[in-house]
């Protein structure tokens, strides 16, 4: 990598992209490798720098300081090297940086080296890379998820004996119910829609690079969504979409038949195709619609752009999914609407908010801040910074496989 008093301004883009600061490239667009090295914390008060970040450049200030540092120990390697050509007769110092170990100072051309260690400790994981793994992190959202799954059945489980029967309360008017009739095997082709859909972003995940990060981002997104569910479900109870609907007996406070219930309906991960969801109340909004529509968001955000075939294939499975839950009658129009904004608006929040590290700071300007969720929010994103690449590599168990394998090379044999 060349020095950096001769970057160009293109050079400068670049790392700021390797080091996950993208939101200073439109400001430092015109900045050369020189000019760079000049900044200060003067010219972040003052427009366009002051208008990019809450922490008045205090974490590209420090980057800019390492800069200087390295730049500073080129030159100084640079100078002390044609001096020490130039000598004769004299003796020089050679400088050796290593971890830890003293190399080799043997005189050369008649010059006597000293040798100077310099100790470089290991730096942890997060400061020698933009997008630390943190699997910890990972655990902490798959329970976060998993306590929200929970809880939702067990809120289904409640509403169920609030539901009014359908011969005292019918159906409310549904547009959609009116311009079309009920098929009666519609639902169960969103539920499979649904099935394909979370295998292949399950098979896309395990092959992702950042998959700790994308993943405790999956699980904490659809944990909330489904924590808000819990809300809408318990305060605002519907009748039934339907005059065909079965729902089971009322239990009338038995918890333990209520708990066998629950944990049927968690085995069955809450499908009617696998006989674990007969319960009633759960409407507004519409669990599948979430998990249709936020596996195709994460499909589509964490592959390659060039795979539009894919996003296609994808974007016409989650489509045709959501279609069939209306044309089943199993959902008013209001409960997919409801879904579909609540999972497109949390994931598009999210993700910008993590994108910029502006917003991951506690700020006047950052009314992100404000939400409940971002204490939780900045404890997993704390450490990334910037944009998480869209890298594939083999799964950790295939790559020991693949290192595991001994090549062997055919020996010429040749007579003595």
């Amino acid at each position: 990598m060349k020095e950096v008093r001769l970057w160009t301004a293109s050079d400068v883009s670049d790392w700021l992209t390797d080091e996950g600061m993208q939101e200073y490239m439109d400001a430092l667009r015109n900045v050369d490798g020189p000019a760079l090295l000049r900044l200060s914390e003067e010219d972040f008060k003052a427009s366009p720098l002051s208008l990019v970040t809450g922490d008045s450049g205090r974490q590209l200030l420090e980057r800019i300081e390492t800069l200087r540092f390295t730049s500073q120990m080129k030159a100084h390697k640079n100078n002390n090297h044609e001096n020490s050509n130039q000598a004769n007769g004299h003796s020089g110092i050679t400088l050796s940086v290593s971890n830890g170990k003293i190399l080799n100072g043997s005189p050369k051309n008649g010059l006597h080296s000293k040798v100077v260690r310099i100790l470089i400790p290991s730096l942890p994981e997060q400061e020698r890379t933009p997008y630390p793994t943190e699997w910890f992190k990972t655990g902490v959202a798959f329970l976060y998820a998993l306590f929200c799954f929970l809880t939702t059945t067990v809120v289904i489980s409640v509403v169920h004996e609030r539901v009014p029967p359908k011969e005292e309360s019918p159906p409310l008017p549904d547009k959609f119910f009116d311009l079309f009739n009920r098929v009666e095997w519609a639902f169960s082709i969103c539920e499979i829609n649904g099935m394909l859909l979370v295998g292949l972003w399950f098979t896309q995940w395990l092959l992702l690079k950042h998959r700790s990060i994308i993943g405790r981002r999956f699980f904490f997104i659809v944990g909330t969504l489904y924590l808000y569910r819990c809300v809408t479900m318990y305060v605002t109870t519907l009748p039934v979409p339907g005059m065909h609907f079965k729902c089971s007996p009322k239990l009338f406070g038995d918890w333990e038949a209520q708990s066998r219930r629950v944990m049927k309906m968690m085995a069955g991960g809450g499908l009617s195709i696998t006989g674990s969801h007969s319960l009633c109340g759960d409407y507004l909004y519409s669990g599948h619609t979430v998990m249709l529509t936020l596996t195709y968001l994460f499909i589509k955000e964490y592959s390659p752009r060039r795979f539009w075939w894919y996003h296609w294939i994808c974007w016409c499975l989650s489509a045709v999914g959501i279609f069939c839950i209306l044309l089943a009658h199993d959902h008013y129009t209001i409960d997919v609407v409801l879904a579909y904004f609540m999972t497109t608006r949390l994931f598009w929040w999210y993700h910008t908010m993590a994108n910029q590290q502006a917003l991951k700071e506690i700020s006047t300007g950052n009314l992100f801040s404000r939400v409940w969720w971002f204490s939780p929010f900045q404890y997993f994103e704390s450490n990334v910074r910037g944009i998480v690449p869209r890298n594939y590599q083999l799964p950790f168990l295939l790559q020991t496989m693949t290192s595991a394998r001994v090549k062997y090379s055919k020996l010429d044999s040749r007579e003595s």
